[in-house]
């Protein structure tokens, strides 16, 4: 009788073991997927992060493209006799400046 009762003891902490040991698993999956998610949000939240970075370089490169090519500009002729004609009023000897009169 003492083994059979020693038998009936094993068993039942062999299954209260294998109860306690399917909850750890449980929640140690439960706390990886849950750190996983969040992860991968984060990971959303940077791509979205790192395309408006690119779109803003590209914005900026377009931008620096631009003022070297004013800057080429400014250094002809053509945008010395255009800012001459507009700012100070210049013309050519002979030439002449019609207005038109909008009162």
């Amino acid at each position: 009788m003492a083994s059979r009762a020693r038998y009936k003891r094993r068993r039942f902490q062999n299954a209260a073991g294998i109860i306690w040991a399917s909850i750890v698993v449980l929640i140690l999956v439960s706390v990886v997927s849950i750190k996983s998610i969040g992860l991968m949000k984060k990971a959303d939240d940077y791509q979205t992060r790192e395309q408006a970075l690119v779109a803003q370089i590209e914005q900026e490169e377009e931008r620096s493209a631009e003022i070297a090519e004013f800057e080429k500009y400014t250094h002809t002729r053509k945008y010395i006799e255009d800012t001459a004609r507009d700012k100070l009023g210049l013309v050519y000897p002979g030439e002449i400046i019609f207005k038109n009169d909008n009162n």
